[in-house]
């Protein structure tokens, strides 16, 4: 196991699934070095698991602010930070995540089908960065709109958003051994109920969430932002080994796709997710000082 200069786990497993298949695939592994990990408690929890966005300079998760159905963080430009996948179920986890409408492992616009991280069971990562290759990432930084990776690759379209599409790992099947004769002799004895397939009830948890979230409604349209959106940049080479595993997913459908929004914080006040800052005309340093001296006596 190895860590960066926060404590934090770095990258050691990826994950590639074949496009459009569920068939067993080899795939890279990302992050994720020992089981249980303790960390604050997330914002953005869901059933399978929880997305934040981590400052790296001192380690605290960004606070987020609820608004129209969407969950957002100030993004302060310069500012370099990771994207934290937790795995809040006993089985492991394929983590398909997402910056600014592209998929962090392989550079292309994304879609849930592709590239990600495997997390064992109630296991976290920090994702620092986008991969390059087997050993680097190019770190994550909050950036002025013509800096940010996805408008210098053409896609600007999307910045100002991080995803994550969870997706369970299928369960061998479970084995059942025939009952002796003797169990089956005797007098009342009820014969055992069909055994359903691990798998397939995985599978079908996964629809009916991924379900849920296709229905949800669409969030409320915002106010215009005064400034031009932030997104999100390619920044400095860092050491992050990584290895191939294999994942077989148990839908081809996520079992649960979580999202942040982020921007300058002018922006969010102007949009209404901020109220805006509280400032004096004429700032005084002792408002409840009043200055008193001798007063005259009174007259004769």
């Amino acid at each position: 196991m190895t860590t960066n200069g926060l404590g934090t786990l770095q990258p050691k497993r990826v994950a590639q699934a074949i496009q459009g298949k569920r068939a067993l695939t080899l795939a890279l592994l990302a992050a994720l070095a020992t089981g249980c990990v303790a960390t604050p408690p997330s914002a953005g929890a869901g059933s399978l698991g929880s997305l934040d966005l981590v400052g790296r300079d001192d380690g605290g998760v960004l606070p987020v602010h609820p608004h129209g159905g969407r969950r957002w963080v100030v993004g302060t430009p310069g500012q370099e930070y990771a994207v934290r996948v937790c795995n809040s179920t006993a089985g492991r986890m394929l983590a398909v995540i997402s910056v600014d409408g592209v998929n962090v492992v392989t550079g292309d616009t994304a879609s849930p089908q592709q590239s990600g991280y495997v997390l064992s069971a109630y296991e976290c990562t920090s994702i620092t960065g986008w991969r390059k290759n087997l050993a680097h990432t190019a770190s994550f930084y909050f950036t002025e709109l013509p800096d940010a990776y996805a408008a210098r690759t053409g896609r600007p379209e999307n910045v100002g958003v991080v995803g994550v599409a969870l997706f369970p790992e299928k369960r061998p099947p479970i084995a059942w051994r025939e009952r002796s004769s003797v169990i089956d002799a005797a007098p009342g004895a009820a014969a055992p109920a069909p055994a359903r397939d691990a798998a397939t009830a995985g599978a079908g948890r996964a629809e009916s969430v991924g379900s849920a979230a296709r229905d949800q409604a669409t969030p409320a349209p915002l106010a215009a932002a005064p400034l031009a959106k932030i997104g999100t940049g390619h920044g400095r080479t860092e050491d992050s080994p990584t290895r191939m595993v294999r994942f077989e997913r148990a839908s081809d459908t996520p079992g649960e796709m979580l999202a942040i929004h982020y921007d300058r914080r002018e922006n969010l006040v102007a949009m209404g997710v901020l109220p805006p800052p509280v400032a004096s005309r004429s700032p005084n340093p002792f408002p409840a000082w009043t200055p008193r001296f001798v007063p005259d006596p009174p007259p004769r």
